[in-house]
C-alpha cells in the first residue's frame, strides 16, 4: 500500500458504487475495495454502524445499487486481530461448498448438491445454491453463476460457471444438446421393455401456482413441449423395484419424474408423481426420491474438451442399494445409448 493510500484510509471515505457492483453485498463490496480488511472485521463495522450506505446504518448482507455513496470510517488497514473471531455466514457458506466440488478449475465447477437443498429461492426457501454462492465472489465482485437446474429433491451434479464468459459458453452447450447427462433412479416394478425410449409431450397442469406439476399432453396443446428421454434397466430387486439408468436428451422441468411415471414405474420417494395405489414401501427404505444426476460430460467453456463429471449416491440412496444388494460398478447400459 502506497502512502497516499495509507492516509486516505485514516480519513472518513465516500466510497460510490459502480455500476459493474450494482447487487453486490455491502460486505463483499467493501472486501473487495479493501482487501487488506478481514472480512470478519468488516462484518463488525457495519453491524456497530460505522458504515453508512447513503447516510443510513445498513447490514452487512444490504445489496447495493449504482451510485450509492459508502462513508467508510477511517480503517487501520495494517492491524489484524490477534484472536480469530468464529467464522463469520459467509466463510461457513464457502466452506460448506467447498465441501460439495466433484470437479473446479479456473472456469467452472461442478458441485455434488445434497438431496433437499433448492438450487434457487422461492416460496419458503430461504437456503439454495444461488444464494449460497454469493460467498464464492472473487476480488472483482463477480458471483459464480448457475447454467442449469435440479429439482430441490434430486442430487448429485450440478454445473457452475465462474466467469461470464464460461456462463455464456456452457449455457449454449446446454442448449445445443451437446451436454450429456445420466441420471440413476430406483422405480416400483419392473418395465416390461428393458431398454427403450419414452417421447411425450410436457405441460404444467393448472392448479396451485406454487406448486408445479407436469402432465403428459399432446402436440399443439398451450405450453406443451416435446420430451425424449432414454432408459435401460441396470438391476432389480424382484418384481418389487428397479434400478434405472436415465439419459434425458431435452430438458423439461420433472421430465425423469414424469417419464417415469407415465410409463407406469414412478420414482420411489417422489411426492408428486408416485401414484401407484395400495403400494408399501420395503422396510428400511426412506421415502426420498430416489433420483441422482450421476455423470455430466460437459464440453469445457474454454477448450472444449470433454469435462466428465460423476457423483457419488446420496445417504438415502446408498442405504436402498446395500439393502437390495445393487452393485455401483454394475455395467451400466445407458451410458452410450443414441441421442437420436
Amino acid at each position: 500500500m502506497s502512502p497516499e493510500q495509507a492516509q486516505a484510509a485514516m480519513a472518513v471515505q465516500i466510497v460510490s458504487v459502480e455500476p459493474d457492483e450494482a447487487g453486490m453485498r455491502l460486505d463483499r463490496f467493501l472486501s473487495a475495495r479493501f482487501p487488506a480488511l478481514a472480512l470478519t472485521h468488516i462484518q463488525r463495522i457495519v453491524r456497530k454502524g460505522e458504515v453508512r450506505v447513503s447516510g443510513h446504518r445498513a447490514k452487512p448482507s444490504d445489496r447495493l445499487e449504482a451510485g450509492w455513496g459508502i462513508r467508510v470510517p477511517p480503517l487501520r488497514l495494517e492491524a489484524k486481530p490477534a484472536v480469530a473471531g468464529p467464522p463469520s455466514e459467509l466463510e461457513e457458506d464457502a466452506a460448506f461448498l467447498r465441501s460439495l466440488v466433484l470437479f473446479e478449475d479456473e472456469d467452472m465447477m461442478v458441485l455434488n448438491k445434497p438431496f433437499g437443498l433448492a438450487v434457487q429461492g422461492g416460496p419458503g426457501l430461504r437456503r439454495h445454491v444461488d444464494g449460497l454462492l454469493e460467498s464464492l465472489r472473487d476480488r472483482q465482485g463477480q458471483k459464480p453463476r448457475l447454467v442449469h437446474r435440479l429439482d430441490k429433491d434430486t442430487a448429485g451434479c450440478l454445473v457452475i460457471a465462474k466467469t461470464r464468459f464460461a456462463a455464456a459458453a456452457l449455457a449454449k452447450s446446454f442448449r445445443s444438446r451437446s451436454t450429456r447427462k445420466i441420471y440413476w433412479a430406483v422405480v416400483a416394478g419392473v418395465p416390461r421393455v428393458k431398454q427403450g425410449r419414452v417421447s411425450t409431450y410436457l405441460a404444467r397442469e393448472e392448479g396451485d401456482e406454487t406448486e408445479t406439476r407436469m402432465a403428459v399432453a399432446h402436440h399443439g396443446d398451450e405450453g406443451a413441449s416435446h420430451a425424449l428421454t432414454y432408459y435401460a434397466v441396470v438391476d432389480q430387486a424382484g418384481r418389487k423395484l428397479t434400478w434405472l439408468s436415465l439419459k434425458p436428451v431435452t430438458g423439461r422441468t420433472h421430465q425423469l419424474r414424469a417419464h417415469a411415471a407415465h410409463i407406469g414405474h414412478p420414482i420411489v420417494g417422489d411426492p408428486k408423481y408416485f401414484d401407484i395405489e395400495n403400494w408399501e414401501l420395503p422396510g428400511g427404505i426412506q421415502n426420498r426420491l430416489h433420483l441422482l444426476a450421476r455423470r455430466i460430460v460437459v464440453p469445457h467453456p474454454r477448450t472444449g474438451r470433454p469435462v466428465d463429471v460423476t457423483a457419488p449416491l446420496p445417504p438415502h440412496m446408498q442405504q436402498s442399494f446395500n439393502l437390495l444388494g445393487f452393485d455401483v460398478s454394475r455395467f451400466d447400459p445407458i451410458a452410450d445409448a443414441p441421442e437420436s
